[in-house]
């Protein structure tokens, strides 16, 4: 009986997604995150050849509210299979010192980067457009930024709504989210 229980445990950590590893900078390091040389008009350009949309993903070492995103809400089926087909995510270390560079040709090490866009919290998710004028910023071009951790349906709601342009019409955030909550259980 217990070998039965050990291998009916084991059938069920095998059909969820691959939880993300920390990595040598503290930071956990999930299988549906892209690693780049951090251009961000080199990472767009990238995102939307391969039908994706650029998300920039703030963490920092030691940061519960990232441990629990991915923990508990990253790793959930539909989520992981959202950011892995439809998102091409750059994670950024908000105390980091590797060089980015911003959509208007700025260059600065992670975290004065960070600073210059005015992120406070993390884990921070920022969606940008498909198109990104050179004169501007990440932060100035973002079409929505979520600052902190949220429950599963918050996320993926606001992940569908990104990739529907939700932004781009009259129905804000909040009123589509309650809309989905209506036909969906967290």
């Amino acid at each position: 009986m217990i070998r039965f229980r050990h291998a009916l445990v084991l059938f069920f950590l095998s059909a969820l997604p691959a939880m993300a590893e920390m990595g040598d900078d503290g930071l956990h390091k999930a299988p549906w995150m892209r690693q780049t040389f951090l251009d961000l008009r080199e990472d767009l350009a990238e995102a939307n050849a391969a039908g994706q949309r650029l998300m920039l993903l703030v963490e920092q070492r030691g940061c519960i509210y990232c441990r629990k995103m991915h923990e508990e809400v990253f790793v959930l089926p539909e989520i992981a299979q959202i950011l892995d087909e439809d998102y091409f995510v750059v994670q950024l270390n908000m105390f980091g010192d590797l060089e980015v560079t911003d959509f208007d040709g700025t260059v600065l090490p992670e975290k004065a980067m960070i600073a210059r866009w005015g992120l406070l919290f993390t884990p921070t998710m920022m969606f940008l457009p498909e198109e990104v004028p050179q004169e501007t910023t990440a932060a100035e071009s973002a079409v929505a930024v979520m600052p902190g951790a949220f429950g599963p349906a918050t996320t993926r709601n606001l992940l569908r709504w990104v990739l529907e342009h939700g932004y781009a019409g009259d129905e804000p955030f909040q009123k589509y989210h309650a809309r989905m909550l209506e036909n969906q259980a967290e």
